[in-house]
């Protein structure tokens, strides 16, 4: 984390340097749009057990399972420069037990998550390398998530995962391979943001836990820019 608050200072820095006000805006008002192969890797863990009524371990721990999806990102260009990037896609995961309950027991079952992000980005031009630095605001909504097969013989009827916001710091670079707009793309963003994770007996609620998600987003794929 701290390695990318250092770039994102960094980026904003050059932002407000003289050389980046003398930006060359021919090309202010572009948009770009990347099709892109990404890899979701969660790097979370609970943080807090406050509810507890078939008493876990105090030590359970879990990991949701990593996974590969398509996605689209959209950018408008302020300036040459600097730009605006939105992603669409949806990334569904497991959560496994790894410490204090059986390892792999299974406590959510396919959920499904849709991470709308918003991110600003500093681009810098070395030569035909084009690498960006980017920081935003990221809003995670879980469109469904199912009781684990492990929850079941618990009684458990319901999961439920509380939609959150965060923030995304991203880092990357756009290689041009023609002069008509299109190149390749390479994109890295670390997400920090947590849920909260409800099982429900009925209508009682009978576990209830924090969670830090806090995922590695890394893409790659096609870019065109018009």
């Amino acid at each position: 984390m701290k390695t990318f608050l250092m770039l994102a200072g960094a980026a904003a820095a050059m932002a407000a340097t003289p050389a980046m006000a003398q930006d060359n805006d021919d090309r202010a008002g572009d948009i770009q749009v990347k099709v892109l192969g990404t890899a979701v890797l969660p790097d979370g863990k609970i943080t807090d057990i406050n509810v507890n009524l078939p008493g876990l371990p105090a030590t359970t721990q879990t990991k949701a399972s990593d996974n590969f999806v398509p996605t689209l990102a959209v950018e408008y260009f302020l300036t040459n420069n600097v730009s605006i990037e939105t992603i669409a896609g949806t990334t569904q995961h497991d959560v496994d037990a790894v410490a204090g309950l059986p390892a792999g027991a299974e406590l959510v079952s396919d959920a499904l998550l849709l991470p709308a992000t918003v991110t600003a980005k500093v681009h810098f031009d070395a030569g035909g390398f084009k690498p960006y630095l980017g920081a935003g605001v990221a809003y995670f909504i879980w469109l469904k998530d199912d009781p684990g097969a492990a929850t079941l013989p618990l009684g458990v009827t319901e999961t439920n995962l509380s939609d959150e916001f965060g923030f995304a710091l991203q880092a990357g670079f756009d290689l041009p391979v023609n002069d008509k707009g299109l190149g390749l793309s390479v994109d890295v963003k670390r997400y920090f943001i947590d849920t909260t994770a409800r099982w429900f007996v009925g209508n009682t609620l009978a576990i209830e836990t924090e969670h830090k998600l806090d995922p590695w987003v890394i893409s790659a794929g096609l870019a065109y820019r018009f």
